[in-house]
């Protein structure tokens, strides 16, 4: 434990509880009310900060200039749940049935709030550090929404950086890489609709669950036939939905997919194969196909030269031993895909150590990292700042 991380546990009891609280009272994404409130109401209790809320609806941005230069930086956060039960006996367990914090993105929020008030009290940088607080990662809506609201034009910064807890990682190791990091995910739903009949005369109808049945399969090609060997790729059916009983043809089924890709070339030729498959597949069985696209995805491009930056000032502070170079790329997805679409900087991984993945409903985030996360961004705010 480098000396930073061992003198901000000394803080871990209030790191807890600032968890613990959003923890026990999680919200979905964009209908983060009640969570922002708190965050503000935290942010104001440090010395120095320029607030501002309601940017992308409940997203904040928090200012701290010290001195005269004009450099500025910006760290990200998210702070939204998920639509999971927890099945943890956790004493700071969800008290919302069938909402969590299941992918730490509560303890994100806690690791940044640390560092913002280590910093304000020590000011030990030249120029300006913005603290991100975004709502709606999961539903890939809160960058875009804050970046559309004027993020980057209101609250300029020279580079901007992010950070995200994985399980199956050694605890307290940071892991970097450059150029495509995260896949671009495109979350769509295809809806069939055919002719609904009686189970005992197929003849007189037209089944939208068989039809759907063979699209899955053919939807299953597009990768293995049509991307690159090397790259990566793929195409996930989550849920298929039709009918209520056995004796019944269903009139409708639906499809919700997940298409993920790591190149921009790659995403343009998986989903134009996604919408010709199933245009054809639906001509052959008769039936109508709808697809519903979500918002678009993007692919998580780290810049070279933030890359190295953060990945040295791991190195310099944490220890060779606890920083991985370079890091597997995840077929994950993260809005921050967009941020780095508008200003360079770098997404890494913390690890989480021996935990369940994120998104399991007994997943638990590590919350001995806390310090290790808020020393990390301390470090690289008076590196940066010098």
């Amino acid at each position: 434990m480098n000396t930073l991380e061992q003198q901000l546990s000394a803080n871990l009891t209030q790191m807890k509880d600032w968890m613990d609280t959003m923890h026990m009272q999680p919200e979905l994404s964009m209908a983060e009310e009640n969570t922002s409130r708190y965050i503000l109401d935290v942010l104001k209790t440090f010395d120095g900060f320029e607030i501002s809320e309601n940017v992308g609806k409940y997203g904040i941005v928090a200012s701290l200039k010290v001195g005269d230069s004009s450099k500025s930086i910006g760290l990200r956060a998210d702070f939204d749940a998920l639509p999971i039960e927890e099945h943890n006996s956790l004493p700071y367990k969800s008290q919302v049935p069938g909402r969590a914090h299941l992918c730490g993105h509560d303890g994100h929020t806690t690791m940044l709030l640390a560092a913002g008030k280590y910093l304000s009290e020590t000011k030990n940088f030249n120029g300006t550090v913005r603290l991100i607080f975004q709502p709606g990662e999961e539903t890939m809506e809160g960058g875009p929404a804050m970046i559309a609201d004027g993020l980057f034009e209101k609250y300029p910064v020279d580079a901007v950086f992010g950070m995200h807890n994985m399980p199956g990682l050694e605890t307290g190791t940071f892991h970097f890489a450059e150029g495509e990091f995260m896949a671009a995910v495109d979350n769509w739903e295809i809806i069939l609709e055919g002719k609904g009949g009686h189970g005992s005369m197929p003849e007189k109808a037209i089944d939208p669950v068989v039809a759907g049945s063979a699209l899955v399969m053919a939807l299953q090609t597009i990768v293995s036939r049509n991307v690159n060997p090397w790259n990566q790729a793929v195409v996930t059916i989550g849920a298929f939905n039709s009918g209520t009983v056995g004796n019944v043809i269903p009139q409708t089924a639906s499809l919700k997919i997940c298409i993920r890709t790591m190149t921009a070339e790659d995403r343009i030729l998986v989903l134009d194969k996604v919408r010709s498959i199933t245009k054809t597949q639906a001509e052959s069985f008769g039936v109508t196909a709808q697809i519903k696209e979500g918002v678009p995805g993007a692919v998580l491009v780290n810049s070279e030269q933030e890359t190295a930056f953060a990945r040295d000032v791991a190195r310099k502070y944490f220890g060779e031993d606890r920083v991985v170079y370079p890091a597997k790329p995840y077929m994950g997805s993260e809005d921050f895909a967009f941020m780095l679409q508008k200003q360079k900087g770098n997404y890494c991984m913390v690890g989480n150590g021996d935990t369940l993945m994120v998104h399991h409903p007994q997943y638990v985030f590590n919350q001995e990292i806390l310090p290790t996360g808020a020393a990390y961004w301390v470090h690289l705010v008076e590196e940066y700042l010098k």
